[in-house]
């Protein structure tokens, strides 16, 4: 089990970023969490296998049809979770 903490970059917000990564996670059995920024970025932090998380990541880099992903910035992250859910801005 690992944890990641992600900053997405670019245009992420208003075009159902973090709704598609809820789904993805799910799809994934990845939890944690996703939330808006008031600098426009997303942030999110991912937790389960490495390979699921990994995967996710690898979405992240692109994102939904109408993001444009300009970066994604991956740390160690922490927490336990038990569901992916989408947290109000932060």
């Amino acid at each position: 089990m690992i944890t990641r903490h992600l900053v997405i970059t670019g245009k992420v917000q208003g075009v159902w970023y973090r709704e598609a990564m809820r789904i993805e996670a799910e799809r994934l059995g990845v939890t944690g969490w996703v939330r808006n920024r008031r600098d426009g970025a997303v942030e999110a932090m991912a937790q389960g296998s490495e390979e699921a998380v990994d995967t996710l990541i690898a979405w992240a880099r692109r994102g939904p049809p109408a993001a444009v992903v300009a970066d994604v910035a991956v740390s160690e992250g922490s927490g336990a979770y038990t569901a992916f859910e989408r947290l109000p801005t932060a």
